[in-house]
């Protein structure tokens, strides 16, 4: 997580507002409102005007935080007039205008959402009372509440949307029906457990990411989306295409140990089947080309495997994952020396069957040679033998433990 120590993600203003009020005279903040904008001055004071109105009407002690992420328009000076606490962040991006907004609000209850008054902040009530009563998360549902003409495009409703939430709960189990809502409520001890990273676009695919990993209680609930007014920010392919990369690179076990694993045990049974010799399928003949194609696939899909184990055991010394019961195994069942004990194992077994086609290619007086079924198996052992042993002695070194490192062990 980004502190809020650091004067350039997480400023503070020295500007006086009825909320520092509030906490001056002894009431504590119970609700921050955070806000991120940049050039939104025809919205940016209606929704501070309708979240202090609804704090109000609540009867809660709370106040609005503005972050102006750059905004040429005035917007700072608009929200400031309005009665919002202006926080400054230069670090141009969605999740970075977030950070500094969470890390500067003072309120134990966080409520975040867009300037560009798509989200009805006059009712706030639907994402405090469940806090309330003991979830740590409330993200909203346009698709479950009403989605108001103009306000999503036919591309983003029923195309991106869809696909981004659904990978999203294909990868992570969310169980969410519209992971990228911008309105959403928390504890400031959710948010702190969640060590949010990102800078960028998709720091809303890793608030939910990291809410499912760290167990919090999450709540879906229905609200109305609004079309926006002024111009949008977004850029549709590029922002899609930032939340999946992050959510390929949040999953290594999908990105590579799935497809990793397909390839090479279809690759290796071809290979297996293909051995006695050419096999006929549906009056077509499959023989040693296909048997080069099968050992290449084996190949790779143990390289690709390897290096989920890797992705998976770095996740884990940087601290982007707490836990992983398929590492924590792993690390458990092997070490350095029975790695290299199996590499040199599956190397000696690739290295007798060629030992051997040498051997009867000899005795028969270096006649024709028959033997590429075989070799292509050998071959296959042998290469797999060496790149365990090089992935033992790898996987070793990431797990050195240092003095710099994450307290939580590999083996637990």
């Amino acid at each position: 997580m980004i502190q809020s120590e650091d004067p350039k993600l997480h400023p503070f203003d020295d500007v006086e507002n009825e909320a520092d009020k509030d906490s001056s005279r002894g009431n504590p903040i119970e609700v921050s409102v955070v806000i991120p904008c940049l050039n939104e001055a025809q919205t940016v004071g209606v929704c501070v005007q309708k979240a202090l109105r609804a704090l109000k009407q609540l009867g809660i002690s709370g106040e609005v935080v503005v972050v102006d992420n750059g905004s040429t328009d005035g917007s700072s000076s608009i929200a400031e007039s309005e009665g919002a606490r202006v926080v400054h962040q230069p670090v141009r991006g969605y999740g970075s205008a977030y950070l500094a907004g969470i890390g500067a609000a003072r309120g134990k209850h966080i409520i975040m959402g867009d300037a560009d008054d798509t989200y009805d902040f006059s009712n706030l009530e639907p994402f405090l009372t469940p806090l309330k009563n003991g979830y740590d998360f409330v993200i909203g549902s346009r698709f479950q509440g009403e989605i108001h003409p103009g306000a999503m495009s036919w591309s983003h409703r029923y195309v991106g949307n869809p696909i981004l939430s659904g990978i999203l709960n294909l990868f992570f189990h969310a169980g969410i029906s519209d992971a990228h809502c911008g309105m959403r409520s928390f504890t400031r001890e959710a948010f702190e457990r969640m060590k949010l990273q990102t800078l960028g676009m998709e720091f809303a695919s890793e608030m939910v990411i990291r809410a499912i990993k760290e167990g919090l209680k999450i709540l879906e609930i229905p609200i109305d989306y609004y079309p926006r007014q002024g111009e949008s920010k977004l850029n549709s392919f590029r922002d899609a295409w930032r939340h999946l990369r992050f959510m390929l690179l949040y999953s290594p076990t999908h990105l590579f140990l799935v497809p990793g694993t397909l390839l090479f045990l279809l690759g290796l049974l071809c290979t297996f089947l293909l051995l006695p010799g050419p096999v006929k399928i549906g009056g077509h003949a499959y023989d040693i080309h296909v048997m080069t194609v099968t050992s290449i696939l084996t190949l790779l899909g143990y390289q690709i495997l390897h290096i989920g184990i890797y992705a998976k055991t770095y996740a884990l010394r940087c601290g982007f994952e707490s836990k992983d019961r398929l590492i924590s195994g792993l690390y458990q069942i092997f070490n350095l020396e029975k790695g290299l004990i199996l590499g040199l194992i599956l190397f000696l077994f690739g290295f007798a069957m060629d030992a051997r086609i040498a051997y009867v290619w000899i005795r028969n007086g270096f006649g024709p040679l028959d033997q590429i079924r075989p070799a292509i198996l050998a071959s296959i052992f042998m290469v797999l033998g060496v790149q365990t042993i090089f992935s033992a002695f790898f996987l070793s070194m990431l797990s050195i433990k240092t003095q710099k490192s994450p307290h939580h062990s590999l083996n637990q």
